[in-house]
Order: structure tokens, then sequence, then C-alpha cells
């Protein structure tokens, strides 16, 4: 029987154990989930003994635990580092889930659950490939070393701490990442690109508490209206970032590149139709693949302040909240762009109010060649996977590791994701399409097998 028909029959098992894994609400963000984080870690370690690996082990880190395994057992053999993470987003809002955030469930064809799509599903899609792997020959094709994390959703500010201490515990001649999306459904996907990110929040403080609207209103500022006009100036009519020096550092694109993106099946209105709003908007001059994958960006995350529960309280709020981000492509280097950022921030606010400005945490863009022969082994993989070969893409999410690794190892980074773009990450009703789940599954198991004929 081969990979496959093996994959075929255990399409229950699969199910039943990941359901376990996505019912553990291992949100890193909110710290009255600390034991749920610490029980997710426990599970991936006990399910990668399960499928033979060796040496495995939870390692405390200041904030959350992550989980590392290997097997070494195939001489002569390549060896990969695959990583992934286990934590999760806020669920929250909860009442606009259809189900529960923490009980999956199946609908049309695809299957519900905080987690599914980011990351949990796409790592237990490693999880089960390895174990048909085990299961096919009693052992594993290859050497291979797994880093599972538990702070990715809050800046990984431990894991990079682990690889620093672990250089030649951790070396291997590729980095195995499915934490990304394909481009469309039926559209298997290999990612040669991220974009970084920086992450801020500002606090505008006006008057020593809140006021009266009435009694004050008129003569002392009011933070959140100053926070609001702000965020106005921080783009043109052209949807260009309006900060000094934004885009210095920016690496344009090739010609050739760019008739490579523009030849990929990448639909607009499909895109509008996953979006959701009336029309679109982007920096002028750019496809919506560039402007999401190739271009950076400015984008208000969140706003808070003053009174928004139920009935009416005329006050004007002390403070004034927002959390944002910027998004960043080659070769700008975050810790400049948030300088830049900052000083812009503080030279458009009025004297009327004070700022407090902090960077939550940072990671930079990637982009790299795909002529490796891993790369050609993926391809072959994803086609028996699916049954259609795979396209190259950038992304425009951010995966600071990725990064981090191939600076410091200089080898491959296979980026495969199985997730697909209107899956909802981070949002309510997140879900995966079973049929990429099971694909998932197959196609990482060939990969895994094929590396082992190189």
């Amino acid at each position: 029987m081969d990979l496959n028909q093996y994959i075929d029959r255990k399409h229950d098992e699969h199910l039943k154990d990941l359901y376990e894994l996505l019912r553990i609400p291992s949100v890193s963000a909110q710290s009255q989930h600390k034991a749920d984080i610490e029980r997710a870690a426990t599970w991936v370690a006990e399910r990668l003994r399960r499928v033979g690996l060796e040496n495995v082990e939870v390692v405390p880190t200041k904030l959350h635990p992550l989980v590392y395994g290997e097997s070494l057992q195939a001489p002569g053999k390549p060896t990969v580092l695959f990583y992934g993470h286990y934590d999760v987003q806020p669920p929250e809002p909860l009442d606009l889930w259809t189900s529960p955030p923490f009980e999956p469930t199946v609908r049309g064809g695809n299957l519900f659950g905080r987690g599914t799509a980011d990351d949990k599903g796409q790592v237990h899609i490693h999880i089960r490939a390895l174990d048909a792997l085990h299961q096919a020959a009693g052992k594993l094709p290859i050497n291979i070393k797994v880093l599972i994390e538990g702070e990715e959703e809050v800046g990984s500010e431990s894991l990079w701490d682990y690889v620093q201490q672990n250089k030649s515990k951790l070396a291997a001649g590729a980095l195995v990442v499915s934490d990304t999306s394909m481009l469309a459904r039926g559209v298997p996907s290999i990612t040669y690109g991220l974009r970084g990110l920086s992450y801020y929040e500002l606090e505008i403080t006006g008057p020593a508490q809140d006021l009266h609207s009435g009694v004050f209103g008129g003569a002392v500022p009011n933070p959140l209206t100053v926070l609001a006009e702000l965020f106005a100036k921080l783009h043109d009519k052209n949807f260009r970032v309006a900060i000094p020096g934004f885009y210095d550092d920016v690496a344009p694109v090739s010609r050739s590149e760019r008739k490579a993106l523009a030849a990929l099946p990448f639909k607009p209105k499909d895109f509008l139709k996953t979006v959701g709003a009336p029309a679109l908007c982007g920096e002028k001059g750019y496809s919506v693949a560039e402007q999401v994958w190739c271009r950076p960006t400015l984008e208000l995350n969140g706003i808070w302040g003053g009174y928004i529960s139920e009935g009416a309280k005329t006050v004007i709020p002390a403070k004034a909240h927002a959390k944002f981000s910027t998004r960043l492509v080659p070769d700008q280097d975050p810790a400049k762009i948030a300088r830049l950022v900052e000083r812009h921030i503080r030279k458009l606010l009025p004297k009327t109010v004070t700022c407090k400005f902090q960077v939550l945490s940072t990671g930079k863009p990637w982009v790299a060649p795909y002529t490796h022969p891993f790369f050609e082994v993926a391809h072959n993989a994803l086609e028996k996977g699916f049954g259609k070969r795979a396209v190259f893409i950038r992304e425009g999410g951010s995966i600071p590791f990725v990064t981090q690794m191939y600076d410091t190892f200089k080898v491959p980074c296979v980026l495969l994701g199985f997730g697909l773009p209107d899956e909802n990450a981070h949002a309510p009703d997140e879900h995966i399409a079973l049929e990429n789940y099971f694909g998932g599954i197959k196609a990482v198991a060939n990969f895994y097998s094929g590396l082992a004929a190189l």
C-alpha cells in the first residue's frame, strides 16, 4: 500500500486526533490560559514521541514552553528542521463565531475552530505525515528535527534565545514551515517571500482625569480627537504612508518577478469577495498581489478610550490608545522604521497632549531564491498530494523566525502552506478546508519521502 492509500485509510483517526489539539485553548496573549498553553505543549510532545521522534523535551522559557524532538536515524540522508507553533490568537469577539471557537465543527467541507489554519492544523499535518512514514517503514526516511513554540502570536520572544543557545543542535540542511497559505483553492503553493512586521502601541494623555464634556468641552484637549486626527495624516490620497523616509530602503521588484506575479492565477474579484468590502483601495501603480506581498504598509489595528458601554456618559477622556503595525519589505530595517514612525508621530502631535510610544515586537522581511533541489522535491510532493503542480508566491504575513534562521544558517527555507486566504485566520470562524488538510498530509509525507531519494 502506498503512502496516499495509507493516509486515506486513517481519515477518521486524523480528525479525531486533531480535534483533541484544537480543544485546548492555548491563547498565548492571555495570562488566564497559561495552564492551557502548558497542556498544549505536553500534548505536542507526546505526539512527537508517538511518531518515532527521540529526545523529545518540553523546554521552559520566560513565557511559554517550546517543544523539541528529533529523529537522526538515517545516516547519509538529508536533515531538515520543521518549525511551527501551537499557540493561537484570542478568539474574541465570541458572539461572531457560528460555533464555539474551541469546539471543532465541520460545515460545508471545512473544519472550523481557532487554530485550524493558524497553525495547529498545519502543525498537525506534519505530525500525521511523520506518523504515516513511521508506520509504513518502522522508521523515518530522513533525519528530522522538530521545533514547535508557544509564543508565535505574541512575538516569539523566547524562541530566538533558544536558537542562539542551541545552534549546533538545530543545524539542518533546510528549514520547513507550514504557516502560510495557498494562493487559492486548488492551487498548491510554495512561498518564497514574507513581509516583516513592527507592532506598536500608542497612548495619548490630555487632562489628568476624565472630564465632564459640558463643563470643560471646548477648552481642553480631547485625546480621542487628537488620535483620530493623527492617524488621518499618516497616509496620502494615493494610500502611500506619509512618513518621511518610510520608502527610502524599499528594494524594487524586478521586471521579471513582476511579470511572474502577474501570470499567477490571482483574481482580484475573488480577493474582493474574500474581503467583503464594497471596493478595494491601495497604493497606486501596483497590482493587488503586489500591494499585499511586495509593498510596505501602515495599518491601525485597534483604537480605544472614553466611554463605550451602554447608554450615554458625556466625558472627555483623559487617555486614548491605539495599536498599529507596519508591514515591511526587503530591504527595510524594522528598527529604523520604528524610529521614523515615532519621530513623525511626535512631530504631528500638538503640545496639548503627551505621548507614550512603545514598540511591542519586530520581525524582518524575507525573500529568497527557490533553485535548491529541495524545492523540486516539494513541487513533486505537492502534485502527489493535490494532483496539480504548485506555484511560487509571496505572502503578506510575517514569520520572523524564517528570516532569523535564513540569516543564521544560510539554508533553504521551504514554506508549504495549506490554508486559504479566506479562512479567517485571527478572526471569528477560522477554518481549514478538509481537502487541503488531507492533501497536505499526503504532500508532506511525499515531501519527506522524496528528500530521502536525493
